[in-house]
């Protein structure tokens, strides 16, 4: 196949460009950085004291995408954290707000998938984006419901490109890590936030934490809101917890109980029609669900975790888990604009319920030595799980009467199928997986992982046996890669690595899906990283190549069958920068552009199989740009701002429907009226910029972004 060059499209001419410009000159940090050094040598340089938040992220370990602890200079992989104090800074309090501001990510969340799904590096879905939770993964399903609150999480660790080495199938977009808080040393600390806004919003935060005497330690967050919503009858709620008790036996060992329990009634918005192509301002806020519509979310987490760490060059970890979710779904669920009768025609009277549970362990150990004379890091280790999954349905069958877009009666819903247990998934993985990590010098290491993953599947069609099925996976992911310290502060580093993707979460499976493989794929990564000017600031910068094969694709000769055959390819570069530039001043930028495209790929229309070849993949925007800057400007005051720029996304395969380019804008102003107390008026989307975050069901039905919000916050510690 003939290769296509990388073309790189201009951004519009707004902020993104701005940005853009910006983290162009992100490699003249190394002058800067050399610069700045050679000054502060001499004498010459004035110290400035930054009060506001230093980078440092570059060097603090982070644990997403390898177990040996190593800090994103060390890991030759994109990885990037928001930490704690980003999250309180910009605000963020949902889990999906805050992991699209960064590098490369963007969400394409909808009720289907508990609006939990993001897009990364031309890949999109849980099947190819890894959400984890304290760096377990709930196995097989479609859509991840918790965490969803940030109030709980301690960090969020993001990973870019394929990470099955760690974590299996269905990461060669990315993974994303939600840390929660845990139990520390010290003295009892309590913390306490309300928040009110517009839509009459409110929302309360409680948490507490420390050690109770020499051996035990605990943490406890439990946060709740509710909110009317930004459309008609866009009323939601939710409430989470999470608790851990930590026991340290010895010094050198600690077992640690966790449990997190969430539970969410989120607003049941489907999207809004395009009326002759066009969304039209005057349907905005407008619902098309019927008035007795529900959706509802339970999970639960429970975690016994045991560290031990017999000396300064071994350390062994096991965790047992168990998870269980039930979700529920009552709605009307499509919406086309019939032009002929000037209405809005509503159909798939949807009744839903998963009842998904997982039970399993992971256990690893890390040893410290050397090989052959030179430093050595090597960790082995295996994960095993068992899930079940129970999808009770009515088939999605039945209509409902047609509406009038602009006012009209919601009605009830009806559907004359029966709402029974359709077919039960079940699933047995296990995995055994090793990395190691050579010091060929004191400057340049080598990594090496493998993963060897197995998995059991079967199906039993509660309605017709003659849909059961069993089938057995087995996948081999692997990572080679390189870093060499140019100086203490600034590496270079190469990836290869291949990873895999199932066709649909394992414990979707169908009949015919199952005859088919894993996807398979690999990717190529360079880049650099830099922490410069006595770590006052960091950069980064990487390009990579991405290329997915045996996606299902229509057979030409029989558009009826699928085979597997397909491709798809991504080409792109990431850039970052975090700045404590000035007194008082930081600055955090980040922007990706990127290149992706079907290979190879086909669908049926009008039951004659269509070439999508060349085009780009649905709800994938090609560039992404992030800014947040605050700015300490009177003791105790603090104000800060935020702009994200989403480009544009196709809806259809085809290309021929485009979800506009947008830029948002948040403003914060933050004072610290005492040393406990903190007071905080914030404005997102302060613009009311009108935009559409992704398709939902068919490519014209747009599911619209929220508008300017308002909301102060007290938060007090004591």
């Amino acid at each position: 196949m003939k290769k296509q060059a990388l073309r790189l499209h201009r951004p519009h001419a707004n902020i993104s460009t701005q940005l853009f410009r910006l983290l162009a000159c992100a490699p003249c940090a190394l002058g800067l950085g050399k610069a700045a050094w050679a000054v502060e040598a001499a004498g010459s340089l004035p110290e400035i004291s930054v009060s506001a938040q230093s980078p440092g992220q570059l060097s603090k370990p982070v644990s997403v995408g390898s177990n040996l602890d190593l800090t994103p200079l060390e890991n030759p992989a994109s990885v990037s954290v928001i930490s704690r104090e980003q999250l309180e800074e910009r605000g963020d309090a949902g889990i999906v707000d805050a992991i699209t501001r960064a590098p490369g990510y963007s969400s394409i969340g909808h009720p289907g998938n508990s609006g939990s799904s993001l897009s990364v590096r031309g890949f999109t879905d849980t099947t190819s984006v890894m959400r984890l939770y304290d760096g377990v993964r709930q196995y097989g399903g479609v859509g991840v419901s918790f965490p969803f609150d940030t109030w709980s999480i301690d960090r969020i660790e993001v990973l870019r490109g394929p990470a099955s080495v760690i974590y299996g199938d269905g990461a060669i977009g990315g993974v994303v890590n939600v840390v929660p808080k845990k139990p520390t040393r010290g003295k009892i600390e309590n913390e306490a936030e309300l928040t009110v806004g517009s839509h009459n919003t409110q929302r309360l935060g409680l948490g507490s934490g420390g050690a109770i005497n020499d051996m035990l330690s605990y943490r406890v967050d439990i946060s709740g809101d509710r909110s009317d919503g930004w459309v008609d009858r866009g009323n939601s709620n939710n409430l989470s917890f999470s608790g851990a008790l930590r026991l340290d036996v010895t010094p050198e060992l600690f077992v640690q109980l966790s449990y997190a329990q969430g539970h969410q009634r989120p607003m049941r918005y489907f999207g809004t029609p395009l009326v002759n192509g066009q969304q039209l301002e005057a349907l905005r806020d407008k619902n098309y669900d019927v008035s007795d519509s529900a959706i509802d979310y339970k999970d639960r987490w429970a975690q016994l975790e045991a560290q031990w760490t017999p000396n300064a060059d071994a350390t062994v970890r096991t965790r047992l888990y168990q998870i269980n979710s039930n979700r529920y779904w009552r709605n009307a669920e499509y919406y086309t604009y019939n032009a002929a009768t000037g209405l809005v025609d509503r159909s798939a009277a949807t009744e839903i319920r998963h009842d998904q549970s997982q039970t399993g362990n992971t256990t690893d150990a890390t040893f410290r030595g050397h090989l052959f004379g030179l430093k050595n890091q090597v960790s082995v280790g295996f994960d095993i799980n068992s899930s079940t999954f129970t999808h009770t349905n009515n088939t999605y069958a039945g209509d409902f009467p047609s509406v009038n877009p602009y006012s009209f009666d919601p009605g009830t819903y009806s559907s004359a199928i029966p709402f029974i247990p359709r077919y039960r998934n079940t699933a047995s993985q296990y995995s055994l997986f090793s990395e190691d990590k050579l010091n060929l010098t004191e400057r340049w290491t080598v990594l090496a992982g493998l993963r060897f993953d197995h998995a059991d599947v079967s199906r039993s069609d509660l309605v017709n046996s003659a849909n059961n099925f069993s089938q057995k996976f087995s996948t081999v992911g692997s990572r080679l890669g390189t870093v060499f310290a140019i100086t203490p502060d600034l590496s270079v580093y190469g990836q290869y690595s291949k990873a895999a993707d199932p066709v649909s979460g394992m414990l979707f499976l169908t009949q015919s899906n199952s005859k088919f493989d894993l996807s398979t794929g690999r990717q190529l990564e360079a880049g650099l990283k830099q922490a410069f000017w006595d770590k006052r600031g960091e950069w980064t910068l990487a390009a990579y190549e991405i290329r997915k094969n045996s996606l299902l694709t229509r057979d030409p000769a029989n558009p009826n069958l699928k085979v597997q055959v397909g491709q798809q390819s991504s080409r792109g570069i990431e850039a970052s920068l975090s700045l404590a530039f000035a007194r008082d001043w930081k600055l955090d930028a980040n922007a990706s552009l990127l290149r992706a495209r079907y290979d190879d790929f086909s669908e049926a229309v009008g039951s004659v199989a269509v070439s999508r070849n060349g085009n780009v993949p649905t709800n994938v925007p090609e560039q992404l740009a992030n800014l947040w800057l605050s700015w300490n400007f009177v003791p105790a005051w603090t104000a800060s701002g935020g702009l994200q720029y989403v480009g544009k996304r196709y809806a259809d395969n085809a290309n021929t429907l485009k979800l506009p380019a947008y830029t948002t804008t948040d403003l914060a102003l933050q004072w610290r009226a005492t040393s406990a107390t903190t007071l905080t008026l914030r404005g997102n989307n302060v613009f009311d910029k009108r935009y559409y975050t992704t398709a939902y069901y068919n490519s014209t039905q747009w599911l619209a972004g929220p508008g300017r919000e308002v909301q102060f916050s007290v938060n007090h510690r004591f």
